[in-house]
Parts: C-alpha cells; structure tokens; sequence
C-alpha cells in the first residue's frame, strides 16, 4: 500500500500549447523528452494541455527547463490557460475567430492575480465546444459577433453562467470582459471562484457595475 501511495504522489507537469494548438516540433519535443527521463504517462487533458505524469520531485524542474518553462506553473490562482474551439478559420461551423480572440484575452487578462482559479472557454460558434456557459469567463460567436458569459461552473457546485453581453466585436468583447474580471477581483472573497461569488451577488449589481465602473 505505501508502495502504491508513492506513485500516486509522483509529480505531473503541464507543458501546455496555447488553446490547445501544436506543432510537429512541439510533439517531437514531447515524445523524446518522455522516452528520455522515462516517464510512464502522457495525456490530453481537458484543458487541451499534455499531462506529463508520473516522474520524480527532482526531476520536475528539469522539464519545465526543456519545455521553455524554467519557473514551472506561475501562481496556485488565477487564469493558467486559455480554452478555444478551432474557430471559423479551421471550422465549418465557425463564426468567429477564437484563436485570434484568445490570443487578445491572454494579452489583457493572463496576467492578473485573481481570487482564485478562473477558467476561460471560447467557442467560435452556438454550439459551445469549450462549454463556455460552464466556465468563469465564456465567450462564444454569431453572426452578430461575440457573446460574453460570466459566472460558470462545471464543478461540483454546477452553475450556468450569466450572458452580460451579446453581439460585440473583438475590442469590446475584450474590454467587458477585462470589467468582469474587475468586478471579481473586487467582490470575491479569496479562494471563490465566480459561479459561487454570482450566487450570493444579484446580477443587477454586477450589471451596474459593467455599466457605471462601480456599486
């Protein structure tokens, strides 16, 4: 049993491509680093990352070094990656460009100390691939543009989020968006993620705030 217990504890690292996107070099980084330090199990994850699993402790930071990673995973909260559907660009169904988008809401948001983990999904059209109503922050596209999703939780505590904006181009669905995560950095106590802080919260007063800046 002891035996078992200490490979259960054995470190993942998360060396993850951007929304999900690879390169043949990418995966043949991947592969001969696996086949290198010996590790047992790889895996798509559903944050569209590749789990490396089962290695030791010490060997952890020597990964991320040969991933161009040196300092490992950033901060314990917060946005850790960005989740997007291929878009109209790779999509037939498609009636936005996710990858540009995601791009830009990495650049205004990725950076931010959040009360806790936030989860970020864009969906290029109504079907909702990356589940945006189930994430923090959803964004998925119409014809009309880009429609805004605050609140979600596909969790434990299940809750489909609050549509705060509908029909928007890319600068201001990044903007709202940016106000959102204002309004979360302000209201939430630490360690709560937005579904439950939008449970507590009227949505009126977060819909003031989007307007006005402040409650």
């Amino acid at each position: 049993m002891n035996d078992r217990k200490k490979e259960q504890k054995t470190y993942n690292v998360l060396p993850g491509p951007k929304m999900g996107l690879v390169t043949p070099e990418y995966l043949e980084q991947v592969a001969e680093l696996a086949r290198r330090h010996q590790v047992p199990f790889l895996k798509l994850t559903g944050a569209q990352r590749i789990a490396i699993a089962g290695h030791q402790p010490e060997t952890a930071a020597e990964i991320w070094r040969e991933m161009g990673q040196p300092a490992g995973p950033r901060k314990p909260v917060g946005i850790h990656y960005i989740q997007a559907c291929p878009g109209e660009k790779w999509c037939k169904f498609g009636r936005q460009d996710t990858l540009a988008l995601g791009g830009k809401i990495e650049k205004t948001l990725m950076e931010l100390d959040l009360p806790a983990k936030t989860k970020v999904g864009i969906s290029g059209c109504q079907f909702n691939c990356c589940e945006s109503y189930l994430r923090d922050l959803g964004i998925f596209g119409t014809t009309k543009g880009w429609s805004l999703i605050f609140g979600g939780n596909g969790g434990g505590a299940p809750r489909i989020g609050d549509v705060v904006g509908e029909g928007l181009d890319d600068d201001q669905v990044v903007a709202l968006a940016r106000r959102c995560i204002d309004f979360f950095r302000e209201k939430a106590r630490k360690m709560e993620r937005t579904g439950r802080l939008m449970r507590r919260t009227p949505l009126a007063e977060l819909q003031d705030y989007l307007k006005t800046g402040s409650t």
